[in-house]
């Protein structure tokens, strides 16, 4: 089996992550972060529901990463990001992580709201 490296050109993934951090694009990002496949920064977390709202029209798909375990958005929030046409994936956060890269590897419009393990 052959196996290539997944080029990303000029759009940004998720290169790593640990206790309390990501590392996205080469940059060291402490706390939850947004990441688009044009860069990433700090979020607000679940509270910050304008920054999420923010990305219709530019992502079809949120994926949601809710720490070490799975767990439920607010209602409320995934409410609202509905009402807006953005699809929203709850998964545990490593494998929100994963989940993005592939498919901004893959040319998709998505991004990740991350909370750290």
């Amino acid at each position: 089996m052959k196996l290539s490296e997944v080029q990303f050109g000029a759009l940004v993934p998720v290169d790593g992550y640990g206790p309390g951090f990501f590392r996205v694009g080469g940059a060291v990002l402490h706390g939850p972060v947004l990441v688009r496949p044009d860069g990433g920064g700090a979020w607000g977390g679940l509270d910050d529901a304008a920054a999420l709202l923010a990305l219709a029209g530019s992502v079809d798909v949120i994926f949601c990463g809710m720490g070490a375990e799975i767990a439920p958005l607010p209602r409320a929030l995934r409410e609202a990001l509905e009402a807006e046409g953005l699809g929203v994936e709850i998964m545990a956060t490593p494998a929100a992580c994963r989940t993005y890269n592939v498919c901004l590897a893959e040319g998709r419009r998505v991004a990740a709201a991350l909370l750290p393990l």
